[in-house]
């Protein structure tokens, strides 16, 4: 006979902690199955950058206070084209910067923390439970072999982008090509240029990012078109390094030190699915999962376990839940996840491509250098906190065209060789541009 539980979740990490967390202060009971016996496993190819969004969940959530305590830094970021540094004003909402070895423990140990959460680690999920054709329970084995089965109202798919979850229940996934590849690691005495800022250089077509993150940690990361990779592996360490040497306003690798090794993410496509079907939610990754440049996983793991909590939990909590009920609230989850990041997705998979950027795109980042309004909006559209529609309004592009800012001067790009054999790739070396700044307007700094 199955155990029974109002939700079983697979997956323990940050959107099944969450949900956890969020649907059993509902008095709910709710199981969560991590296939990992170790509770500080964490996820190792991640940006380790959560947007404003996740801010307020975690705020919901009643972490603030731990995360801040373990080190967690409150983020706002620049972000450079060949126009000019953009910066936001100060006291914009912010999101937190912090290492999933040190995040993935604690909002684990919040779940187990909380009554009518079972979190049952070592646990992997195996298949579904169905009957007439719904989703009702999931099938699973401990690290001996025992097998268990737990029926349920929902179960959530909190599994990651590859969803073993999702493939069980035949939810179609759609896959866009990513055109870039990253690698990252992180360095520590690192002195950095723009203070606790987070810095994003789009050298177009190619990418990096500075995140400094907790107890003195700094994540490194560049993202070139896929054409460089074969080079690029034949020096990782070397490349990283002179890549950043001709990056403005970048911190000198030279005088830090790397402490981790360099993690490589070589192929990674944006993939979308429905986030619920009868009986079946996916949060997280299992729903959308998008280019890593924006840092946006995160924030949107922690926000879509939000919403689906905050749709199904008061169905779950009626005497006797009716099947009809329930399946009609993880249709509205469904609707509210594809309203609120789909248009989102979109744009970032489009870049993600590798292209470069496009004339809309270019006259927004270069009218942002020199108006801080429009900065301010670029920094909410960028933390997610406004859709695209709202950001590319037309009020907002027109005054965009209507800003007065100084061309910048042009500049032939130099090269900088990638792998050992001295073949130019082309990259952009920024090291000698300088911004032309104009009596009462922004100099980008």
């Amino acid at each position: 006979m199955p155990e029974m539980s109002d939700v079983v979740i697979v997956g323990g990490s940050l959107s099944g902690c969450t949900a956890a967390i969020l649907l059993a202060r509902q008095g709910l009971r709710v199981t969560v199955l991590e296939q990992h016996r170790d509770p500080g496993h964490y996820k190792r190819a991640c940006t380790h950058y959560m947007q404003p969004g996740a801010a307020v969940v975690f705020d919901r959530l009643g972490l603030v206070p731990r995360l801040e305590a373990a080190g967690a830094v409150p983020n706002s970021t620049d972000l450079w084209t060949r126009y000019g540094w953009i910066r936001p004003p100060d006291g914009g909402p912010h999101g937190y910067n912090i290492r999933r070895s040190v995040l993935d423990p604690i909002i684990r140990e919040a779940a187990a923390e909380t009554p009518g959460v079972e979190l049952r680690l070592g646990v992997k999920a195996t298949g579904l439970i169905r009957e007439d054709g719904r989703v009702q329970g999931v099938c699973g084995t401990d690290h001996t072999g025992e097998e268990q089965q737990l029926s349920c109202h929902v179960v959530v798919g909190a599994d990651g982008r590859h969803s073993p979850v999702a493939s069980w229940a035949g939810v179609p996934v759609k896959e866009k090509k990513h055109g870039r590849f990253m690698y990252f690691a992180s360095f520590e005495d690192l002195v950095l240029t723009r203070g606790s800022r987070s810095l994003i250089w789009l050298t177009d077509p190619d990418a990096a990012y500075v995140f400094p993150n907790d107890n003195g940690i700094t994540v490194l990361a560049v993202m070139l078109t896929a054409d460089k990779l074969a080079d690029f592996r034949q020096d990782i360490d070397g490349n990283v390094r002179r890549f950043f040497a001709h990056l403005p306003d970048a911190p000198d690798l030279g005088r830090a030190r790397r402490v981790s090794d360099y993690v490589g993410v070589p192929h990674y496509p944006d993939l979308s699915r429905r986030a619920g079907t009868p009986g079946l939610a996916l949060v997280g990754d299992a729903a959308l999962t998008t280019d890593y440049l924006w840092g946006v996983g995160c924030g949107w793991a922690l926000e879509s376990a939000a919403w689906l909590a905050d749709e199904i939990g008061p169905v779950l909590t009626q005497p006797t839940p009716e099947t009809t009920d329930v399946d009609r609230a993880l249709q509205r989850y469904a609707r509210r996840h594809h309203h609120a990041l789909a248009a989102h997705h979109f744009f970032i998979a489009d870049l993600a491509g590798g292209r470069v950027l496009n004339p809309l795109e270019r006259l927004m980042f270069a009218a942002a250098v020199h108006d801080e309004q429009l900065a301010s909006s670029l920094a909410r559209y960028g933390g997610r906190l406004i859709t695209p529609w709202q950001f590319l309004s037309p009020p907002r592009s027109l005054a965009a065209c209507a800003s007065r800012w100084a061309p910048p001067e042009r500049h032939e790009p130099a090269s900088v060789p990638l792998g050992r054999d001295t073949r130019s790739l082309g990259i952009p070396a920024y090291a000698s541009v300088r911004m032309r700044s104009t009596s009462g307007r922004r100099s980008g700094r």
